[in-house]
């Protein structure tokens, strides 16, 4: 270049005396360009700090292109000529190496649409240094693929080929799968919601108005679905139904669990029963800021449920008296036979005789029970305790039953038999030790108590006491084994000629009626 031009211009490493290279920009010229031999003339500048910092900046460069490489963005750089530079990310994207796409313009990974943002050739124009662009858009890679992604353009200053534009694409394509996904579920709940056969409200927690309603809401609520959004549980009820919903829709907000209760409300229908049930929908910030109410109408299914109960019931009942009657008329069948085998052997006739009375007392209760739905009244086995008496003895027992109130005690089911042994064994007693004259039964009420008082001619012997009686199988000592020693007392008094015997029922021997 120095022959030919008679000057150099450039740079070089030169080494100098200790080894070590240098770089340095060289100026040299010859004296006389017509004679080689006249010499030159040479300068020296040292660059050394110059090309250092510029291979830094290649090296940085390198750096960050490789970062580039590693990110799941795709970059791509396109100058006048197209596409110069593009990383890994958008290597995979486009579906090819850089060395086929070099020169192209981006516009070859565009789909059809002419609007579409990489058709662009305005953005060198249009932005300044800095500036971006962003677009959403669909790509088709060279192996046929298409995808969205989401990107945007901008321009990076001048490069080799003049003014520079870089796109940033980042594929979102799962991201829109699971949108058009989540929207399609939303539509589909949405649809569900409306078509299922449930009040469904959504609720602000903090002032209970209305956000979302469905149109079976429109039952529970009384109003149709327009007149509710915005509204509050006092707009349309008032009392205690209002007071119960606002309370429940507070109690939600404060609690983890789910809600219950049924909520009978009056529509122009009637009265309707609803299961309704409130949760709270938390934020993201676990923040309560919305209570669900989900409510469905089982009128017709607690209705039918209660008319099974009450079949059950009657069932039951019916089995039950079945029962007793076949009780009943098994033990008439023993007293038969007893009364058939005294009647055989007289000398235990006595004996056998007391047994029947009992069999027949106990018969008697059964019989009861078989027209009876629940407890037996007091009276009730005192007229018939004293009716088999009668029949058995030939002698007149006088029931009276003082005041209607009297009349109204009960006798619960487990002490029923007891006390109609107790009863039987008692009049039984009155017949046997009273020559003539008729047997009084009365019952009345002292108090709370229930007192049967039995009177019949005669006379208790001298010393006479209840404690000489000890529990047994028979006599007097039956009663006062029978007899719940809590709640019942027995007591025998001399009255001028006649023995007065008292029984005093309390509860729970004895049970008022319900009114």
């Amino acid at each position: 270049m120095l022959r030919q031009h008679g000057r150099y211009h450039g740079e070089r490493q030169l080494r100098r005396r200790d080894g070590s290279l240098v770089w340095v920009q060289v100026a040299q010229r010859l004296v006389d360009e017509a004679d080689e031999s006249a010499g030159r003339i040479c300068s020296y500048v040292d660059v050394q700090e110059r090309h250092r910092a510029r291979e830094e900046l290649l090296r940085q460069a390198e750096r960050t292109r490789a970062i580039l490489d590693s990110v799941l963005v795709g970059i791509v750089t396109v100058g006048a000529g197209g596409i110069e530079w593009m990383n890994r990310s958008a290597r995979r994207m486009f579906g090819g190496e850089l060395a086929d796409f070099v020169g192209e313009p981006i516009a070859t990974v565009a789909t059809p649409e002419p609007e579409h943002p990489l058709r662009r050739t305005d953005y060198p124009d249009t932005l300044a240094e800095g500036q971006a662009q962003t677009f959403e858009c669909r790509l088709k890679a060279r192996d046929g693929r298409e995808f969205w992604v989401v990107g945007n353009a901008v321009l990076t200053g001048r490069g080799s080929s003049g003014r520079q534009v870089t796109f940033a694409l980042l594929d979102i394509e799962r991201r829109r799968q699971a949108e058009v996904s989540i929207a399609q579920a939303q539509a589909s709940l949405q649809r569900i919601i409306e078509t299922a056969p449930l009040a469904i409200a959504l609720f602000d927690a903090r002032s209970q108005r209305v956000l979302q309603v469905n149109q079976m809401a429109a039952a529970f609520f009384g109003r149709p679905v327009e007149q509710l959004l915005g509204g509050t549980p006092h707009d349309w009820f008032s009392g205690a139904p209002a007071e119960l919903l606002c309370g429940d829709l507070y109690n939600a907000t404060t609690s983890n669990e789910v809600l219950r209760r049924e909520l009978r409300l009056d529509g122009a229908a009637g009265a309707r029963l609803w299961d309704t049930r409130f949760v709270s929908l938390p934020t993201s910030a676990g923040a309560r800021e919305q209570v669900l109410l989900v409510a469905s109408d089982v009128t017709e299914q607690r209705a039918e449920a209660e008319q099974r109960f009450e079949a059950a019931i009657a069932q039951r009942e019916m089995l039950v008296r079945e029962v007793h009657h076949r009780i009943k008329n098994n033990l008439q069948g023993v007293a038969g036979l007893l009364q058939q085998n005294a009647a055989r052997h007289p000398e235990v006739a006595a004996i056998l005789g007391e047994s029947v009375g009992q069999v027949q007392a106990i018969a008697q209760v059964y019989g009861l029970q078989v027209g009876a739905g629940g407890p037996l009244r007091v009276a009730s086995v005192l007229e018939a305790i004293a009716l088999s008496v009668q029949r058995t003895f030939g002698r007149t027992v006088r029931v009276e039953v003082v005041g209607d109130e009297a009349g109204r005690w009960l006798l619960p089911e487990a002490e029923s038999i007891p006390i109609a042994l107790t009863i039987n064994e008692l009049l039984t007693n009155a017949v046997k030790h009273s020559a003539e004259g008729d047997v009084q039964c009365e019952l009345s009420l002292v108090g709370e108590d229930v007192r049967v008082a039995i009177r019949n001619l005669g006379r208790l012997r001298e010393g006479f006491s209840l404690a000489q009686f000890p529990g047994g199988v028979s006599g007097l000592g039956l009663v006062r084994a029978l007899l719940p020693r809590r709640s019942a007392t027995l007591t025998l008094s001399q009255q001028g000629d006649q023995v007065l015997t008292e029984v005093v029922l309390r509860p729970p021997s004895v049970q008022r009626a319900p009114p």
